[in-house]
């Protein structure tokens, strides 16, 4: 019994040590192939940095490429501006070429024309030579007629400063028959003012009794009412009896101006502001006018000679008064007599 445990515990014992050695040889394994890989993995860490930084300097290089690419492509556009230009200067240039040429061959043509023409103004170089001399010997005959003529003009000349003597003396009496003329006029104007007063002064006292006809300065004043009714040019009977009176005085007068004075009674239509438009007076200046017309030809037909009479029409722009109310209406509309010379 003792002899089988004994056996027992022999082939116990036969097994641990090599299990032992199993595990020892595999931790080694472990340990051998940990370590590999931490060695592989620092190599391998070592390799990734060094990667790091080439991609990196990489990356900086692209960087530096693209601003280098950038700044080369804007050279290459102003290199190609700069193309278009020199481009645009040598057509033009190729063209004042060509129009220079033009014009050389043009001056070519001209200068073989020129020696044609060379030949023939010498030639006529010589003619006119010829032709001097005669002009020398005609300039020789001219001066001797200068000089003749000279004699000739300073015997004019004695005979002009006669003249200017006779001519101031003519002067003198032209100043002194001027002075006589103005004095002349002047009593002559003196003679019309004195009939122009009594011409005035017989009206007064023929239409002493109308306050609607006045003297106004040198004129003598009829209100358009007195002789015509609104809008018409004919005179109405009432007018007719005043200008009867008028072309009485008129004659009177007439008779007792010397013959001499050269007197003309001028007759002016006037109206108001106020428009008028009809077929037969488009405007105030033809129904002025027309009434200075009307006036004239009654008093022709009483006697006052034609010569004596001048008919004038202003419309509405000689006013007496203005304003627009009925009584400035009334002022402006009229006819004015006014006798003056001619």
């Amino acid at each position: 019994m003792a002899l089988a445990r004994t056996r027992r515990r022999e082939a116990r014992a036969d097994y641990w040590p090599g299990f032992v050695d199993a595990m020892a040889t595999l931790l080694l394994v472990i340990i051998f192939m940990l370590s590999v890989f931490m060695l592989a993995q620092f190599f391998l860490s070592q390799e990734i940095t060094g990667r790091d930084a080439v991609l990196n300097r990489l990356n900086a290089e692209i960087a530096a490429l693209k601003e280098a690419l950038a700044l080369t492509s804007a050279e290459n556009n102003s290199l190609t501006e700069t193309l278009a230009v020199f481009e645009s200067n040598l057509s033009d240039a190729e063209e004042e070429q060509a129009r220079l040429q033009g014009l050389l061959d043009t001056q070519t043509g001209a200068a073989e024309s020129a020696g044609g023409q060379l030949s023939s103004l010498q030639n006529t170089l010589d003619e006119k030579e010829r032709i001097s001399q005669r002009a020398l010997a005609q300039v020789e005959l001219l001066n001797r007629q200068i000089a003749a003529l000279r004699k000739q003009i300073a015997a004019l000349e004695s005979a002009l400063d006669a003249s200017k003597d006779k001519d101031r003396e003519a002067q003198a009496k032209i100043a002194d028959l001027g002075k006589r003329l103005n004095v002349a006029l002047a009593q002559r104007v003196q003679e019309l003012a004195r009939y122009r007063s009594d011409f005035f002064g017989r009206l007064r006292e023929i239409l002493s009794k109308r306050s609607d006809i006045r003297v106004v300065g040198d004129r003598f004043v009829f209100q358009s009412e007195v002789l015509f009714s609104a809008g018409n040019d004919a005179v109405n009977p009432e007018g007719e009896e005043e200008l009867d009176k008028l072309a009485e005085a008129i004659n009177e007068l007439g008779a007792q101006i010397p013959p001499e004075i050269d007197w003309v009674l001028r007759v002016d239509g006037h109206t108001d502001k106020r428009p008028i438009s009809s077929p037969r007076f488009p405007s105030n200046w033809e129904l002025s006018a027309a009434r200075a017309i009307s006036v004239v030809k009654y008093l022709i037909s009483k006697g006052v000679p034609a010569n004596r009479l001048v008919a004038a029409g202003f419309g509405e722009f000689q006013p007496l008064e203005e304003g627009e109310d009925d009584e400035a209406y009334a002022k402006n509309r009229r006819i004015e007599l006014k006798l003056t010379q001619r």
